[in-house]
């Protein structure tokens, strides 16, 4: 139990640790991939397919699982798709 407290109080006062721009790339090239697989009409259309990617709002952090020391990127939607 002491442990897992430490770990919770020791997160909440250091910073999230700086992204490389090459892990910052690949995230998005990988995410952008996905995207084009579940909304194949984005295929031909690059302006819709950086809003769609945009409207993902990713935010990255620490893995929070013992001994996970990669970056886990969270999505959140904040608002609804309109169609194109």
């Amino acid at each position: 139990m002491k442990q897992g407290l430490f770990q919770v109080l020791k997160r909440a006062f250091t910073r999230e640790p700086k992204l490389h721009p090459v892990e910052q790339a690949m995230a998005k090239r990988w995410i952008k991939q996905r995207l084009l697989v579940v909304f194949p009409d984005l295929r031909n259309n690059p302006r819709a397919l950086e809003r769609a990617y945009q409207s993902l709002s990713l935010t990255p952090r620490a893995g929070t699982e013992e001994g996970e020391l990669e970056t886990v990127f969270e999505v959140g939607v904040h608002e609804e798709p309109t169609q194109l």
